[in-house]
């Protein structure tokens, strides 16, 4: 009964990834503005319905992957141990999420970033952002630490997901061929310095 779960949970997976990878396609090579729903589903070769089961629109689609990985994050900062200080359980944590997610191919990373133009799209990736500092902030506020209230995990968490956002820009940016991971890690110095 387990090993049918199991299988029926990876089916599904693969089903919302397939869906999540074909409107990012139609989505970069017509404009999110001409992508349907039923575009969506023919490319990925699953009926309308079948898409309304796993996703409510084509935002959700698109924006899929990158909420999975925010979970994910959030997650691994939680699963770190309880006496470890705030900013080492953010940086141990981002560590081992980037070696157990394969690293995106800067072609990939540069469409996204263009699909991710849209109005629509840039709202709902802000919801998503706000929504991650939130569960942070949550997420470190019982850590050991000078004890400030609630000001300073959420400066944490906002400082740790401002030092992504560069990371990722200037690894896209950036003509060296570096790994995110090693990008990321030197961002992550630099905040750690403080601007004191």
């Amino acid at each position: 009964m387990e090993s049918s779960v199991g299988l029926r949970e990876r089916k599904k997976e693969a089903t919302r990834q397939a869906v999540h990878e074909a409107t990012l396609r139609l989505t970069v090579e017509h404009g999110f503005d001409h992508v349907t729903v039923e575009a969506v589903a023919d490319a990925a070769g699953i009926s309308r319905r079948t898409f309304s089961n796993y996703f409510t629109n084509k935002e959700d689609a698109l924006l899929y992957r990158e909420e999975q990985q925010i979970k994910g994050l959030v997650q691994a900062v939680r699963e770190r141990p309880a006496d470890e200080p705030a900013w080492t359980a953010l940086r141990a944590a981002m560590a081992r999420f980037t070696e157990g997610v394969a690293p995106p191919e800067r072609e990939w990373a540069v469409r996204t970033r263009l699909a991710m133009r849209h109005p629509s799209l840039l709202a709902r990736q802000l919801a998503n952002h706000a929504a991650m500092e939130r569960d942070l902030a949550d997420a470190v506020a019982a850590r050991p630490g000078p004890p400030d209230g609630p000001v300073r995990p959420m400066v944490l968490a906002a400082a740790f997901l401002s030092s992504m956002r560069i990371a990722m820009r200037m690894w896209i940016e950036e003509d060296r061929a570096r790994q995110p991971a090693e990008v990321i890690e030197e961002i992550l110095d630099e905040m750690a310095r403080g601007f004191a």
